[in-house]
């Protein structure tokens, strides 16, 4: 199977994977409750209008019929209207992908090159007591829920100690992630402190595994510096597996992020989630829920086929 082939195989398998997710979302999104009672509230008890809101949403219709029509939808780029204002979802939800996508990319931008350097450094300094004790912070801090971690940063950043950086942020609008920098800093280093525990301890296993090899063990008894031995032997040896960590990360981060836009009161897609879910604004919760689906997938498919590509050992195996 040559390298196209490959990289056709894994797109077609991440598109079959985000289909049969589109199934789970839909069945478990009309578990939430009847949306036509959530937006009569009181007048639900008139079952005449009850009944009309549920044909005007079209919730009469049979389940396989309305989940045939919203993936239809879906696919043609309308993910239909609001149920709590009757709005295009796309219009309401374009501001809020870029926002939470912002996010996840300053985060990323700081977590992945700090826990690469700190997962080599405890790979090479494993069993030393500053490496140890290193572990031991970071264990703690992947024991720490992310809202815990928000409220302890307010806390010392903005309450109590520093009161440097403000509690929440203010994007609303015309005001974009960019200029409300000072915003930025308190969500970011709350999901930069969620995902760098697991990446480094990913990196750190990994890196192990390639000290541990016979071709590095040959460079040692050859005499080359450890430095040398990193960074040109045993480093390029562990991007492939690096590459799975970093994308799993950044789908981690892409969890995350729900809890964390709503302790800043962040307007991204994951508050957005959040209050769709308590209103019951189902087709918001399905457009939402299939980004988050979609990023986890696209992030492990090019985690795959970037792997091969630097894997010279797999590459062969394709050509």
């Amino acid at each position: 199977m040559s390298i196209a082939k490959f990289i056709a195989r894994r797109v077609v398998l991440g598109a079959a994977t985000l289909l049969i997710v589109s199934v789970f979302v839909f069945a478990l999104t009309h578990a939430l409750g009847d949306p036509a009672r959530a937006i009569l509230g009181r007048d639900a008890q008139i079952p005449e209008a009850l009944a009309a809101k549920r044909s005007e949403l079209g919730l009469d219709r049979p389940a396989l019929r309305q989940y045939f029509t919203w993936l239809g939808n879906m696919l043609g780029g309308d993910p239909g209207t609001s149920y709590t204002n009757d709005e295009p979802i796309l219009d309401l939800m374009s501001d809020r992908i870029r926002n939470s996508l912002i996010l996840m990319w300053c985060a990323a931008v700081v977590s992945i090159p700090v826990s690469l350097l700190l997962g080599m450094w405890s790979a090479v300094r494993r069993d030393h007591i500053a490496e140890t004790s290193t572990s031991m912070v970071l264990l703690a801090l992947s024991a720490i829920p992310e809202f815990v971690l928000g409220t302890f940063l307010v806390v010392i950043f903005s309450v109590t100690v520093f009161r440097v950086l403000p509690a929440v942020s203010s994007v609303r609008g015309d005001t974009a992630p960019w200029d409300d920098l000072d915003g930025m800093v308190l969500p970011t280093m709350t999901l930069v402190l969620v995902a760098v525990p697991y990446l480094v301890r990913s990196i750190r296993a990994t890196m192990i595994e390639v000290l541990e090899s016979d071709y590095v063990q040959s460079s040692q008894l050859l005499g080359l510096r450890p430095s040398t031995i990193v960074w040109r032997h045993a480093l390029p040896n562990a991007v492939g597996s690096t590459l799975q960590v970093i994308a799993l990360g950044l789908a981690y981060m892409a969890g995350g992020v729900v809890v964390v836009e709503k302790v800043f009161n962040y307007p991204g897609l994951g508050s957005a989630l959040v209050d769709a879910v308590a209103a019951h604004n189902v087709p918001v919760v399905q457009f939402i829920t299939l980004v988050f689906a979609a990023l986890y997938i696209a992030c492990n498919t090019l985690a795959d086929i970037g792997t091969v590509l630097v894997t010279p050992r797999l590459r062969t195996r394709l050509t």
